[in-house]
């Protein structure tokens, strides 16, 4: 009889057991299908879905599975749903920028060809043009002897040549560009110019039209030299041509006085005794001479000469030493 109703008390204890698990096993389903919409709350087990009363739910019974051994259930949630972006407006907190495009590097415009210069005169050309341009180029050194009507290989040579010198293209042709510099270098060549007429030298202006008289220059053609009023006047049959200032040596090297005549003419001469220049000599007594003088004309009358007659108007020295010839008296007086 005990053990009757242990063997009872053991198969009910079993059916307990089973119900149990059957129970969890619903809940653990009823748990794993919860939907996962938001806002919407899981409907309770044994609830109807429709109810909206508030009366106490029915809990209907729960009828254990006819197997001994429990299903078993996966309890892994299903993995939420990704939720979509609303395609409104971007949230202002978030600074967004359009991407930025790097500005094209600047392009930098092919130079236009220049023009190819117009040329007016060339080798070979003849006229009256090609003359006025060589007597031009004459006028600054670049054209040497008579000008023509021709161009021919010297004014090719003197134009390559200007245009070498100023940074023009060397071609030796005449173009617009060559022309107007050398215009404005320039001045209108003039009808002397045009026929090779060489110009006459500028006639000096004599310093002096009075003079010392002294009756020993009368006569003939005389360089008369005063000491006293420190001049030169140049004296053809008592007349007086012309004069200029002179200075003469010092007290230890005097110049002589006298009668002297010219013995030796000579441009470019220098002192064997004191190596310094004496340009247009015209040589009178012994190594004295009348003489130009830079240093006389550079000082005047702070210095003095080794006995010559120094001269600082050069230009009318250069005309009196074309005068004077071999044998024409000299007269130093006081």
């Amino acid at each position: 009889m005990q053990s009757a109703s242990r063997s009872v008390r053991i198969r009910t204890a079993a059916r307990h057991a089973m119900g149990a698990a059957g129970a969890l096993a619903l809940v653990a389903v009823a748990t794993a299908c919860t939907p996962d919409s938001p806002g919407a709350a899981p409907t309770p087990v044994g609830r109807p879905a429709t109810s909206t009363g508030a009366a106490s739910p029915t809990v209907e019974p729960v009828t254990p599975p006819t197997s001994s051994t429990p299903t078993p259930v996966s309890t892994t949630p299903a993995a939420p749903a990704t939720p979509s972006t609303p395609a409104g407006p971007t949230d202002p907190a978030t600074p967004t920028s359009a991407p930025t495009t790097p500005a094209p590097a600047p392009t930098t415009a092919a130079p236009k060809p220049q023009p190819a210069p117009v040329v007016l005169l060339e080798a070979g050309d003849t006229g009256s043009k090609v003359r006025s341009l060589q007597a031009r180029l004459r006028q600054i050194g670049w054209f040497a002897g008579d000008v023509s009507d021709l161009y021919g290989s010297r004014t090719t040579e003197a134009v390559r040549g200007f245009q070498a010198k100023r940074g023009f293209d060397a071609t030796g042709r005449l173009d617009e560009r060559t022309w107007d510099k050398l215009v404005a270098m320039t001045h209108r060549p003039t009808s002397d110019e045009l026929a090779n007429v060489k110009p006459k030298p500028p006639t000096p202006k004599p310093e002096a039209t009075s003079w010392d008289v002294d009756e020993r220059c009368l006569t003939g053609r005389v360089m008369c030299v005063s000491k006293t009023t420190r001049h030169l006047t140049w004296v053809v049959d008592g007349v007086p041509q012309y004069g200029f200032d002179v200075r003469f040596g010092s007290d230890e090297l005097p110049t002589r006085e006298g009668v002297f005549s010219v013995y030796k003419k000579k441009v470019d001469v220098i002192s064997n005794l004191y190596h310094t220049p004496m340009p247009y000599s015209m040589f009178f007594s012994g190594g004295q001479a009348v003489h130009y003088s830079s240093n006389f004309a550079r000082l005047g009358y702070s210095g003095a000469s080794h006995g010559c007659v120094n001269v600082r108007n050069k230009p009318l020295l250069v005309q009196l030493y074309g005068e004077v010839r071999l044998g024409d008296k000299v007269v130093v007086h006081w």
